[in-house]
């Protein structure tokens, strides 16, 4: 008998999802455990494996197209099988929104993220012979395929750099249109002429706008900001950082740092639920980390019982894993609290909208060299900024100040953190 697979919810947030590719063609069989689709959710694109056995009988949403969760995404079943009655029975669903590519020159790629990750940088890329069989096929992954299309990239003139010349994700990410002439990036306008282009909004760029907004405007703000004496932590990660094999970040120091502090103070580690305030006897530390498309917040899970490498190696994996769309819904669900460092970008100092359901996030701002006074002296020091924002449904001043004293001393005196 034939069956329904509807739209996977592959996200907390997630309300509808986009068909990046289908692995399988109507007439195809499936194997249980096959992917059948790559679907593009609001966090991440991800793989959507078959749990029947049978042949692809009918596709719902075609390649580039949004659908609501619970929509008909596809039916399996024996060949030959009539599938009317199914279809006919099935809920109808809202008419899909095509994702139409965006033709013009994309500019160079921005890889930021709150720790230190590597990316390799943009370079020009020259007419190139590209892996492909005997029917001239490209070899690309569909998730480079995808994003080729909205960039307006043709596939065929990227340098492959996975197994067997493979285009990957990384290619269509760094690759600039090459100008024989002038060996310069094609401009998409000429000089003095206005234009502009409309791009369609993405499904994690549509959760954001969301999110925030509701955020915003439904939660009564505050900011407390403090400098921090930073030349203790300065030493201690100079010493750390001495020993073979460890490489802690500033970034790590802060995770930790505010981990055990919201041991200390409860109220900081709460959530506004409507009817009741939850107060998490767990740390759970968010970690915003940007990609191209927007803004992730993988989860750092227990973090005050995790030392300071660990916690970097962690950041590390989730940062990178998130530029590669790998990230999973248990990598960025549960947050009891969001961090947010735009310190390694030159940032002296902002403010940040809370991360729901956290009645917290801290902005971090970079460590500045400034003139301070130190036993009536004005000598040099390093100072760095930071600003929690607050729901003031759940969290008051004097909480939030005492949050950030405990917090300051934790990493005006790093040797606290490890005992």
């Amino acid at each position: 008998m034939a069956e329904i697979i509807y739209m996977p919810k592959l996200s907390d947030t997630m309300t509808e999802g986009v068909v990046a590719e289908w692995t399988k063609k109507v007439g195809d069989k499936v194997a249980s455990g096959e992917v059948l689709a790559e679907i593009e959710t609001d966090k991440a694109t991800m793989e959507f494996e078959s749990f029947y056995d049978g042949v692809l009988l009918h596709i719902g949403v075609e390649k580039g197209k949004a659908a609501p969760v619970n929509s008909v995404l596809a039916i399996i079943g024996k060949e030959g099988e009539d599938i009317s009655a199914l279809l006919s029975a099935a809920p109808a669903a809202e008419t899909p929104k095509a994702a139409e590519p965006v033709a013009e020159t994309p500019a160079a790629p921005v890889t930021p993220s709150p720790a230190p990750v590597a990316a390799a940088p943009a370079t020009k890329s020259a007419p190139v012979t590209v892996a492909s069989n005997s029917n001239g096929r490209v070899f690309a992954s569909p998730l480079a395929k995808k994003i080729a299309e909205e960039k307006g990239i043709d596939i065929a003139a990227v340098a492959g750099t996975g197994e067997a010349g493979r285009i990957v994700k990384r290619d269509v990410d760094h690759y600039v249109p090459y100008t024989p002439a002038a060996g310069t990036p094609v401009s998409s306008a000429p000089a003095g002429v206005e234009s502009f282009t409309d791009e369609n909004i993405s499904q994690m760029r549509k959760t954001i706008a969301r999110r925030l907004a509701e955020s915003k405007f439904t939660a009564p703000h505050f900011y407390l900001t403090l400098d921090i004496d930073m030349d203790n932590a300065i030493k201690a990660r100079k010493s750390m950082n001495a020993i073979d094999g460890v490489k802690i970040s500033f970034n790590d120091m802060v995770v930790k740092a505010v981990a055990m502090s919201l041991r200390q103070h409860p109220t900081i580690n709460s959530s506004w639920l409507g009817d009741v305030i939850r107060r998490n006897h767990h740390v759970h530390i968010g970690v915003a980390v940007a990609v191209d498309e927007g803004l992730l917040v993988p989860v750092v899970r227990f973090a005050d019982t995790k030392g300071l490498q660990q916690i970097g190696n962690e950041v590390r994996d989730y940062a990178q894993k998130a530029k590669d769309k790998k990230l999973q819904p248990s990598d960025w669900e549960g947050n009891t609290f969001t961090i947010s460092n735009l310190g390694m970008f030159g940032i002296e100092a902002f403010t940040a909208i809370v991360n729901p359901p956290d009645s917290c996030i801290l902005a971090v701002g970079g460590i500045k060299e400034v003139p301070v006074v130190k036993n009536g002296q004005v000598v040099p020091g390093n100072v760095m900024k930071v600003t929690l924002s607050c729901d003031h449904r759940v969290v008051d001043g004097a909480s939030g100040a005492a949050f950030l004293q405990t917090f300051k001393n934790y990493l005006e005196n790093p040797v606290n953190m490890l005992v």
